[in-house]
């Protein structure tokens, strides 16, 4: 009895370890690299922003042909915008926004955890048909890269760029 008990918590274990091993390799952002900005939290390509305060609303489309429509989005200095984000294609697709630097970083996660959840204000990903969306306060005059980063997806051309006008 004492044998088939310690074999029983043995394997219930091993078990556990595996799914928190499997969890933790699927990369989410939570359990993975993510940065944990809340809506205080500036960054180099500015802040999340409160829906209420958003001046406007810019739809994005993304397609199977890789590319998003409008890749080019024109913003002042400070403004919050909604950015409704819709996949037209058949195939999932992203918008995360960032520095070249650091959706570069983030691809390189993408190709070794293409499975990724994404719980960050600035990206989201979305299956064939569905919309969803980001509110972004853009604080920062310069330009705001955002790209799919999909494996392949980014490669193929799938990346933008929103232009922040000083006040």
């Amino acid at each position: 009895m004492t044998f088939k008990r310690s074999t029983i918590h043995s394997l219930v274990a091993a078990a556990a370890f595996a799914v928190s091993g499997a969890a933790l390799a699927a990369g989410s952002h939570a359990g993975g690299h993510g940065h944990g900005h809340g809506a205080s939290d500036e960054t180099a390509i500015g802040k999340p922003g409160a829906a209420a305060k958003a001046t406007r609303t810019v739809t994005v489309e993304m397609s199977d042909t890789m590319r998003f429509t409008p890749s080019d989005i024109q913003v002042k200095q400070g403004e919050t915008v909604r950015l409704i984000v819709k996949n037209t294609g058949k195939v999932r697709h992203e918008l995360s926004l960032g520095t070249e630097k650091e959706l570069l970083e983030h691809l390189e996660q993408m190709k070794k955890f293409p499975d990724m959840e994404h719980d960050e204000p600035g990206k989201v990903t979305l299956e064939p048909g569905k919309q969803g969306e980001i509110v972004w306060q853009f604080t920062k005059a310069g330009g705001v890269n955002f790209a799919c980063l999909i494996p392949g997806h980014y490669e193929a051309g799938m990346k933008g760029l929103v232009q922040v006008s000083k006040r």
